[in-house]
């Protein structure tokens, strides 16, 4: 699996309404940071990339997704110094590509949380 759900398990004490709400809000704020993402690097907003970066580590990183976690460190720290800018689309699309891989297995933890608690 992508996902390590250690950290939600231990964080949500096996509350599976909890589960399914960190989810929930996993999978709709994905999706809104990977347009955000799109708009600033398309307006040449940098800084605000940058910002977007580092906000996102902490839904990615509760996921356990740790491996995008530093990619989006990395990402972050190159996008407000405004430096490395023909990196921006590869980093913008693995966030997309994993987080996409990612929804479709916590779908899967959803429809069977007794097995994944």
């Amino acid at each position: 699996m992508k996902t390590d759900l250690t950290y939600l398990k231990n964080m949500s004490a096996g509350n599976k309404d909890l589960v399914l709400e960190m989810i929930g809000i996993f999978k709709k704020q994905v999706i809104e940071f990977a347009s955000d993402m799109d708009r600033f690097y398309e307006k040449q907003e940098f800084e605000n990339l940058g910002r977007l970066a580092h906000k996102a580590k902490s839904s990615i990183s509760i996921m356990g997704l740790d491996g995008l976690a530093k990619d989006l460190k990395q990402f972050e720290n190159i996008a407000k110094a405004g430096t490395d800018v023909e990196k921006y689309p590869n980093f913008i699309e693995k966030f997309k590509t994993e987080t996409n891989e990612a929804i479709n297995e916590l779908d899967e933890v959803a429809n069977n949380l007794d097995i994944y608690l």
